[in-house]
């Protein structure tokens, strides 16, 4: 099954879940490369463990409310979002050439996720924000470390116009691959690693 289909039959899941008046939705995020946006790499990086600091349950996102009274809809996950956003960054790193081609690499990737969520109080929304090591996998050295963030809002959703589900799927995918294109492109930690370009062909669009 195709990355379309897939995005299509999980928004029309969703559709469903909230208009039978069901408390939850599980999505998917995506990270979708842009083209010429990223700056490339040497293949030296793994992604590692992404501490999950949001105090919240390891699969929520979010909530769906009205203005006034208790929320409709809660937003969850697939994976742990702590497995959402390592591979989010594994596609990335892909996507740039970056991704070692051995289970070991010269540096590993770990952080925190401090926020990740999707919400609807008037305006859909998503927000990322996590914290980034670069760790030198020889010696276990934090070489690098820096905050990042990603935020996404659309119009004000009008009742009764459809499932607002698939839209904060994208907003919060948007957010989330904001938050990690900037840490993988900031050009303090290229210069910090020393990471270079090279030539590997981009990785495709993928489902997180």
């Amino acid at each position: 099954m195709n990355f379309r289909c897939l995005s299509a039959i999980l928004g029309a899941a969703a559709c469903l879940s909230l208009s039978s008046c069901s408390n939850s939705s599980v999505i998917s995020l995506d990270y979708v490369p842009q083209a010429g946006r990223m700056l490339r790499g040497a293949p030296e990086f793994v992604a590692g463990e992404f501490k999950d600091k949001r105090g919240e349950q390891a699969q929520t996102l979010g909530h769906v409310r009205l203005p006034i009274g208790p929320s409709v809809d809660t937003i969850q996950t697939r994976l742990p979002v702590s497995e959402v956003v390592r591979n989010c960054f594994a596609y990335a790193l892909e996507a740039r050439g970056m991704l070692a081609t051995d289970v070991k690499g010269r540096f590993i990737l770990t952080g925190e996720i401090q926020d990740l969520r999707a919400q609807l109080l008037v305006h859909p929304y998503g927000y990322a924000r996590i914290r980034v090591n670069v760790v030198e996998a020889m010696s276990g050295r934090v070489i690098f470390t820096r905050v990042y963030e990603g935020e996404r809002q659309s119009n004000a959703y009008r009742p009764g116009s459809g499932s607002p589900v698939p839209i904060l799927r994208d907003l919060t995918s948007r957010a989330l691959q904001d938050a990690v294109d900037r840490a993988l492109d900031d050009p303090s930690m290229r210069q910090q690693t020393g990471a270079h370009a090279d030539d590997r062909p981009r990785y495709t669009p993928g489902m997180l």
